[in-house]
């Protein structure tokens, strides 16, 4: 994983990978099929590691607005520094080959489409709990806040600014906050 997201997958060699993975080239084409499949796997791992942060960061026991606030806050600090500057596999990947590898658009439509559904969830939450103004559509929330965070991603490869990306967010979650 660590390969791909460094150079991406046209600019990750099977060298690169060998050593990556310290395996022999017979041994990664037995365990993978070939790059595309080793790449796909490193992908669903990404993917779900992402997942699993966005649950613990969402996690329903805890109050709605405070969760959100807590993955906003993971946000920026993946988006600052050097783990900015790293960027983020999924937007990487989708950037590369989304529009031209169904497997690739497929596995980053299905990640955004489940992140979305999650925040929106969230945001219903802390409407029912009197925390988000009525009058906000929690979809659509979830949809700004899903365009914002990955924005961020893309931002923070250039500028990494952890001061400006609090602000930001800070701005964005009171608008709609009570």
């Amino acid at each position: 994983m660590g390969a791909f997201w460094a150079s991406g997958y046209h600019g990750t060699s099977l060298p690169d990978l060998l050593e990556a993975t310290k395996l022999s080239r017979g041994s990664l084409y037995a365990a993978f099929g070939d790059k595309h499949g080793l790449f796909l796997r490193a992908l669903d791992r990404y993917i779900d590691e992402a997942l699993t942060r966005l649950e613990t960061e969402l996690d329903p026991r805890n109050d709605a607005l405070t969760g959100l606030r807590t993955y906003l806050a993971g946000y920026v600090e993946r988006t600052s520094g050097a783990a900015g500057k790293r960027g983020c596999l999924v937007v990487a990947t989708a950037m590369e080959l989304a529009a031209h590898d169904a497997e690739v658009n497929q596995r980053v439509g299905r990640f955004f489409r489940v992140m979305e559904s999650r925040l929106a969830i969230a945001l219903s939450r802390a409407q029912a709990e009197g925390r988000l103004a009525v009058n906000v559509d929690p979809a659509s929330v979830a949809r700004l806040l899903l365009c914002t965070v990955e924005g961020m991603r893309v931002v923070g490869k250039t500028d990494p600014n952890r001061a400006a990306s609090h602000a930001m967010v800070k701005t964005l979650l009171d608008r709609f906050a009570t």
